[in-house]
């Protein structure tokens, strides 16, 4: 099997870190693999932002009412933005993106998940994507496409099972 091939079987989504903080040559892998992603038309309309800060994670880790407390206890959480006059497609490139780095997360031997925000509220009611704006000072015209938390794992996650592959879904020629 192929080392990406084994990187896709063994990635997961994980939301227990140990408190170990990444190294600078981590981070700067990880943001090397997002700004290399492919955008349409070559547009690189993405921009991230970094959070490392025990204070802002915290904070963070509060921009939806569930779902997103492990934030706390990441390492790193990259907040995702993508210009929308810059690419007509912008939600595919943000996720381009977040799905490259959570890629380059796993060969690191890190964990990560997506955090989603679009569509979702902080506990008092608050647009998630408006509460992160505010808490990091993003300009308007930037969306807050996803966060993607990333940490050393506490435990690894099981490889996917392929025996469970949906063969079924896959059709050719046409839709049968």
């Amino acid at each position: 099997m192929s080392h990406f091939a084994e990187i896709i079987k063994s990635r997961r989504s994980i939301r227990k870190f140990t408190q170990e903080k990444l190294t600078p040559e981590q981070v700067e892998q990880l943001m090397a693999t997002a700004l290399m992603s492919p955008s349409s038309k070559h547009s690189n309309a993405w921009q991230f932002v970094l959070v490392e800060d025990k204070a802002d994670l915290m904070k963070l880790s509060h921009c939806k009412s569930s779902g997103c407390s492990f934030v706390a206890d990441c390492a790193l959480a990259v907040v995702v933005l993508i210009d929308p006059l810059q690419s007509g497609a912008h939600i595919e490139d943000a996720s381009i993106a977040a799905t490259y780095l959570q890629l380059q997360a796993e060969d690191l031997g890190l964990g990560s998940c997506w955090i989603q925000v679009s569509g979702r509220e902080t506990q008092a009611g608050q647009d998630s994507e408006e509460a992160i704006r505010e808490l990091f000072d993003i300009p308007y015209q930037l969306v807050v496409a996803c966060v993607i938390a990333i940490g050393n794992k506490e435990k690894p996650g099981k490889p996917f099972d392929e025996e469970k592959l949906q063969w079924e879904k896959i059709h050719i020629g046409k839709y049968v």
